[in-house]
């Protein structure tokens, strides 16, 4: 798995992040994360909201239940074949 970091605007805090799958829906990217390697590891979808010039991606937590959704199932399908229950 691809390890990234992210600095929280809020804090300034680094946190590291494992890339599970990435897919793109609708023109936007958006990727499944988890904080841990391990199977007790918390899951996230983040949403690419940086332009194609920028020198560093932006990203969000889908909290839109609709949004969530729709990339959820797609997230399923692509890893039909892993143990991962995606809430």
């Amino acid at each position: 798995m691809e390890k990234i970091s992210f600095t929280l605007n809020e804090t300034g805090e680094e946190v590291l992040f494992y890339v599970l799958e990435e897919t793109r829906l609708n023109g936007t990217d958006y990727i499944l994360v988890t904080d841990s390697q391990e199977d007790d590891g918390e899951a996230l979808i983040l949403k690419d909201l940086s332009s194609d010039g920028d020198s560093e991606a932006l990203y969000e937590i889908v909290d839109d239940d609709r949004e969530l959704e729709s990339v959820m199932e797609i997230f399923e399908q692509l890893l039909e074949d892993v143990d991962i229950t995606l809430e």
